[in-house]
């Protein structure tokens, strides 16, 4: 995936207070479908130092930014490397398409050794993370005055995720790659329709006339659930050499 960055991007790398693992987009332009006013979601990983999670006070682990100078729209958050790592041994979906983007802003190598341990993190239970966003996805919709375009394709874009990852164990966000397989002819069109028009663009047609695709990968995605070869949980094994890597980035880190 080809694609240019604003200089906000990096300036913004640049400007965290906490030294960054990595900082990747996600969002729309990961998945495949932004609009000319869409906002840029910056998602990663910082590292505090060592004084600051041995002593008594609790450090705030997320720092979150927003900031939109007329030409960019920015939303950036990241982590501390131990409350990613706590959040990757869940069935989190959220943090895995954020580690294994492929729209990187910033990476180090200990960001190449999370991604690697991070794909021995799947299990099937990261259906439930999945079925759960493309339902809400689909309430949101149904709830809108003016049904939009956008709530749709974050429907479909989760729950096709959501089957992806339980068949092949691999993470793949982005709705035009997805629906390659899918061969659903109104994605493509939507997708068009929300690149050329604006966050706010109507959906064509009431929700009702794209139901039964989307009721239609749901129940496939549960059935996935039931039949995939992923395993029920993170090895211990696996789960020690996640906790060993938060070690390490914290005290290499303290050591500069």
């Amino acid at each position: 995936m080809t694609l240019t960055f604003p200089p906000q991007l990096t300036e913004a790398v640049h400007a965290h207070p906490h030294p960054l693992v990595f900082a990747t987009v996600s969002g729309a332009h990961l998945y495949g479908f932004p609009s000319p006013d869409s906002d840029w979601d910056l998602r990663g990983v910082h590292v505090l130092p060592l004084h600051a999670v041995l002593g008594l006070e609790t450090p705030g682990e997320t720092h979150s930014l927003e900031r939109d100078d007329g030409a960019v729209e920015l939303d950036l958050v990241t982590h501390d490397a131990r409350k990613f790592a706590r959040l990757l041994l869940t069935r989190n979906g959220y943090v895995l398409e954020q580690l294994l983007s492929p729209l990187v802003v910033h990476t180090t190598p200990a960001h190449g050794e999370l991604a690697a341990l991070a794909r021995r993190c799947v299990t099937r239970h990261h259906a439930h993370h999945y079925l759960g966003f493309t339902r809400n996805q689909w309430e949101m919709l149904e709830r809108e005055d003016v049904p939009r375009v956008k709530p749709l394709l974050y429907a479909f874009r989760t729950v096709l995720t959501g089957l992806h990852l339980l068949r092949t164990g691999e993470v793949e966000a982005n709705l035009e790659v997805l629906n390659a397989q899918a061969r659903l002819p109104f994605l493509a069109e939507l997708m068009t329709l929300k690149r050329e028009g604006r966050e706010g663009e109507p959906l064509p047609e009431l929700p009702a006339a794209y139901q039964a695709e989307h009721l239609r990968l749901v129940r496939e995605l549960e059935e996935a659930r039931q039949t995939t070869h992923l395993p029920d949980s993170v090895p211990e094994d696996l789960t020690r050499a996640v906790s060993d890597w938060v070690v390490r980035v914290r005290l290499e880190q303290d050591l500069h």
